[in-house]
């Protein structure tokens, strides 16, 4: 390890991609040339970490770290330094959700393997030299593999239908030999360069109009926020690729930001015929060698547009043009663990550090987007009608009060008859129901136990395809019992309420004669199984779809004619901030999927409550009178977006010790501060959800007006309070579930 010898030394902040409270000193190697944004390794302990030099070098100075206890910087890698605007989007994440800068750095790094150059992949290349004797296998080889090429053994054994074993043979006699693949064999199908002109596409008026606000700012490189509000089926998603073809001829680059995988086959379809090339990916379902090399394209700026996950916005991106966010009411853009944000909120910040063109784009905007635009601090483009002959689907409700199922069923008459009309037609139709496997509740009928997570406080859920019960909050699973836990009956075990598989099972006995299939977020990540009953789909070989969330994100079914909904009602009465706005936004979402070509398609809602203001705006087709009043009682309550909310988490094995921490906590409340604006704390009390993964949970609710300065109230807050070893606080800023 080098040694300080002399007085005259140089140091650097570094921001270690770790889970550390600050920047950490280190000493500048002897003729090293640093910069900030170099990426670099550093000694941190017992381990080596990566890290980014946050400063520029300075001299050593008295009040800094004792020269003897400085460390030097072990290795720069050969990457481009991450931009200032890069270390500006982690400095203002760390700060907004108050995790550490090293937290929202290492989302950042994530694939800290990027940083190395990869290793050379080893080909197959022919010698001068032929082998003493020729089979029809060899010969194969040598009509396959032509001098001057390198082919992998992979690539070659499956071309020239022969074993491994072969080209051994081969390779042993000296007729073929091991070689580095070249580089540009090794990138050839990964970043291709999307062609902005490649297929040009017949806009409507109304679009045409949208492209030309959304590319008023492209050239001038001026940031601005839009909100593409524009009905299911209105062609949003060919707007905004005009609007990256714009940034690509401009020499800019581009991403797109879903909430879900499972949309990801279809954009990509529509993006290579638009483009002519499938732009990049980064999602949970890379490979790691994929990631690694998506990742240092990125840092390389080889990548110039990339569909991805929230995680994507944190690449280390140069040259960024635009950003979009599609569907970006959707919840499943918050993260919720580790560091917890909203990447539609972070992807607005990234677009103002990066002077680039955002675009919100849904059918159904959160309320935040909406009032944002509404009060002129985004900029709203509407497309207000469906691109092509079909307008937007007649929408019903039936009052399951007057026309209930049959009893142990749970599709009423007037659904059942509305789907047979469709199928009759030659349509597809399709069943809404947020609730995974065969039923939300097993229990005993002799003895009444309900069966329970011992991990959690949540019943658990059976899957009856798989003849499991899994926790849907910290997914452990057991097979389904043959006698009951408690009492030891057996055979006595009834399912309470219908799952999807349920719904699934009674359509199979209604219309026996029609394919039907299950789309849930359970099939995400499992070998494909998701996408392959979506390309079922979209052949037109599956008549009925039943779906959970999932299948209302921006999926275009072209047969569709019918959608319905089992349960309107599920999720209006859990008293969450956003019950309405996302119960809205979820039906609206369904009965959107049906139409989508030149016929108009039906929609059905089944509700106990067809009172209620939500399914009554949504019958009345009035979603800007329902988003205002709202906003109306939103406003007279100053909670989001007219005020703000933090909540914090507390968790702990010991429940005894969880509660006293908690009071502990409580007493310590700051008295309001008018520099720190009015804040007020509500709690501490049980999280609904009391205890996931064997760990207790309470929860303080931290209410604020819209300029407070929340994070400051709540790190003064803490500063006051020593946190037991075993207690974890998780701070949520703006949160979006209260479980």
């Amino acid at each position: 390890m080098q040694r300080i010898e002399n007085d005259d030394i140089q140091i650097v902040a570094v921001c270690l991609a770790a889970l550390v409270p600050k920047l950490f000193h280190y000493a500048v190697p002897q003729g090293a040339a640093l910069a900030p944004g170099q990426f670099v390794l550093v000694p941190f302990g017992k381990k080596k970490l990566p890290g980014v030099i946050w400063e520029a070098p300075r001299p050593w100075q008295e009040n800094d770290p004792p020269k003897d206890k400085l460390k030097f910087i072990e290795q720069i890698y050969d990457l481009p330094p991450l931009s200032e605007e890069n270390r500006q989007f982690v400095d203002w994440v760390s700060s907004y959700v108050m995790s550490p800068q090293g937290a929202v750095l290492k989302l950042l790094l994530s694939v800290p393997d990027a940083l190395s150059p990869e290793k050379p992949v080893m080909g197959w290349q022919v010698s001068d030299k032929r082998p003493p004797r020729l089979t029809e296998a060899r010969r194969r080889v040598f009509a396959t593999l032509l001098p001057g090429m390198a082919m992998r053994t992979k690539t070659l054994t499956e071309a020239a239908s022969v074993s491994a074993a072969t080209l051994a043979s081969l390779e042993k006699e000296g007729a073929l030999i091991k070689a580095e693949m070249p580089p540009e064999l090794m990138e050839e199908t990964l970043f291709d360069v999307p062609d902005p002109a490649h297929s040009r596409v017949q806009f409507s008026d109304e679009q045409a109009e949208a492209v030309r606000q959304l590319t008023d700012k492209i050239d001038t490189r001026g940031f601005q926020c839009h909100l593409l509000d524009g009905v299911t089926g209105s062609g949003k998603t060919e707007v905004f690729f005009e609007v990256i073809a714009a940034a690509l001829t401009n020499g800019k680059s581009a991403i797109v930001l879903l909430p879900e995988i499972a949309l990801t086959e279809q954009l990509l379809a529509r993006f290579v015929e638009r483009f002519g090339c499938r732009p990049a990916l980064w999602h949970s379902g890379l490979t790691p060698s994929e990631r690694r090399r998506t990742w240092r394209a990125v840092a390389e700026g080889k990548v110039k547009v990339m569909v991805a996950a929230r995680s994507g916005l944190f690449l280390p991106w140069q040259n960024l043009g635009v950003i979009v966010v599609d569907e970006e009411h959707d919840p499943g853009f918050k993260q919720e663990e580790g560091v917890i944000y909203n990447a539609r909120d972070m992807a607005v910040v990234r677009g103002r550090l990066a002077d680039a063109t955002v675009i919100l784009s849904s059918a159904t905007p959160s309320l935040e987007s909406y009032v944002n635009a509404r009060d002129e601090r985004y900029h709203l483009v509407k497309l207000p009608s469906r691109h092509g002959a079909a307008g937007m689907p007649d929408l019903s409700m039936i009052d399951m009060r007057l026309d209930p199922p049959a009893r142990g069923q749970w599709l009423s008459p007037a659904m059942v008859s509305a789907m047979q009309d469709a199928l009759d037609l030659g349509q597809q139709t399709l069943l809404f129901l947020n609730r995974r496997g065969y039923a939300p509740l097993t229990l005993c009928r002799n003895c009444g136990h309900r069966y329970a997570c011992s991990d959690c406080d949540a019943w658990l859920v059976e899957h009856r395809r798989k003849n499991l019960m899994a926790c849907h909050q910290c997914g452990s699973v057991r097979n389904v019992p043959d006698t009951c836990e408690e009492c030891g009956e057996a055979d006595c075990l009834t399912a309470c309420g219908p799952g999807v598989e349920r719904v699934l099972e009674e359509v199979g006995h209604v219309f026996p004669d029609k394919k039907a299939a299950v789309l849930s977020s359970d099939m995400v990540g499992q070998s494909g199984e998701l996408q392959s009953q979506l390309n079922l789909i979209q052949s037109g070989e599956i008549d009925i779809i039943i779906g959970t969330q999932i299948i209302a994100k921006g999926h275009h079914f072209p047969a569709l004619g019918f959608a319905g909904v089992v349960d309107a009602d599920l999720g209006l009465g859990n008293g969450d901030l956003r019950a309405a706005e996302r119960t809205y936004q979820t039906l609206l979402q369904v009965s959107g999927r049906a139409g989508r070509e030149s016929a108009k398609g039906t929609a059905m809602l089944q509700s106990y409550m067809p009172d209620h203001p939500v399914l009554q705006a949504l019958i009345a087709g009035e979603r800007d009178i329902f988003l205002e009043r709202e906003a109306e009682m939103r406003a007279q309550s100053s909670m989001p977006p007219f005020g703000r909310l933090a909540g914090l988490v507390l968790s702990g094995p010991d429940l005894a010790a969880l509660n006293q921490f908690s009071r502990d906590l409580a007493a310590l409340i700051p008295a309001s501060e008018p520099a720190l604006g009015e804040v007020r704390v509500l709690g501490p009390a049980p999280a609904p959800i009391a205890r996931i993964r064997n760990r207790y949970r309470m929860r303080f609710l931290v209410k604020a007006g819209k300029q407070a300065k929340i994070q400051r109230f709540i790190a003064h807050w803490l500063a006051k309070a020593k946190i037991p070893s075993q207690i974890r606080v998780a701070i949520d800023i703006d949160p979006y579930s209260f479980f």
